[in-house]
């Protein structure tokens, strides 16, 4: 049986009930059935500003061709990078 993932929106709002309302972690875990682990990796990516989080996307698409032609990958032999938000 496979999770589904939570909804990008409900992700942010958890966030903000402890980061912008000032609730705990524990709290907020218990009452929407989210791992604490869960929570904070979910504070980690979402108490960063959208403009930001994009930047911060970007650049790491970035790195990673570049790593990718510093070994002398050909482009060919890339491999499709994507963050999952999960």
């Amino acid at each position: 049986m496979t999770k589904q993932p939570y909804p990008e929106e409900f992700k942010i709002e958890a966030v903000k009930q402890i980061t912008e309302r000032g609730h705990r972690v524990s709290d907020v875990s218990a009452r929407i059935g989210v791992s604490q682990h869960s929570l904070y990796k979910w504070i980690k990516t979402y108490a960063v500003p959208a403009p930001e989080r994009q930047l911060q996307t970007s650049q790491t698409e970035e790195r990673d061709i570049l790593k990718n032609v510093h070994r002398g990958v050909a482009p060919s032999q890339w491999q499709e990078t994507r963050v999952c938000l999960h």
